[in-house]
């Protein structure tokens, strides 16, 4: 576990100094966001994690760890929109709310007695529920389903953090002392970044203030 929270706080570090590096030069934030680049960096992301998900079995454990940093750093990219719409206090006050979330729910999810796995199912069908309904908001614009949909999905990655944290846990010891442990590290590393980043982004949407 305790590489699991190391390789995710360097991925996060990653993402942050590159976000922030990219919205402080005006020439980079025009040339991706005032351009159809924009659709690039926002798609890269889920590139990486499909590509990252069925290629880490024939990846070796640095080439594993070096994907999952340069997946923090495109995501840096995607994510340096939030400096040029919300305030700056705005987006301090979500992180420090989603990662005390985190943290509560992912200390419960390794120290608790009760067994979540039944709780995976039905996480995933809402998050396909809540990917699926974003995907129609494109189009229909509705803030209130926007905004019923950042609650439900903050309660679905906040499940998935728990739920997540356990499944690790239990994976750790069918495989302690293989090979297999330092991959498993990284790609627990990237399921629980993604629950952290997903919340902050919901939590930003709901409580933000805009420039």
């Amino acid at each position: 576990m305790l590489g699991i929270y190391r390789n995710m706080g360097i991925g996060l570090a990653v993402t942050g100094l590159v976000a922030l590096l990219v919205s402080s030069s005006p020439a980079l934030t025009g040339l991706i966001f005032g351009t159809p680049l924009k659709w690039v960096a926002m798609l890269a992301p889920l590139a990486f994690v499909f590509f990252f998900t069925f290629r880490i079995e024939r990846m070796t454990t640095a080439t594993a760890r070096m994907t999952f940093f340069a997946f923090a750093a495109v995501m840096g990219v995607s994510m340096a929109s939030i400096f040029l719409v919300f305030t700056g206090t705005s987006i301090a006050m979500a992180f420090f709310t989603a990662s005390a979330m985190f943290a509560g729910l992912s200390l419960w999810g390794y120290t608790t007695n009760r067994d979540l796995t039944g709780m995976g199912t039905f996480l995933m069908v809402g998050l396909i529920a809540v990917i699926g309904a974003s995907l129609v908001n494109l189009f229909l614009g509705s803030s209130l389903l926007q905004m019923a949909l950042s609650v439900v999905g903050v309660i679905v990655f906040a499940g998935l953090t728990a739920w997540d944290t356990q499944r690790l846990k239990s994976e750790y010891l069918v495989y302690a002392g293989s090979q297999a442990l330092e991959k498993l590290a990284i790609m627990g590393a990237l399921s629980l970044y993604l629950n952290l980043i997903n919340m902050f982004q919901l939590l930003l949407g709901l409580m933000g203030e805009r420039e």
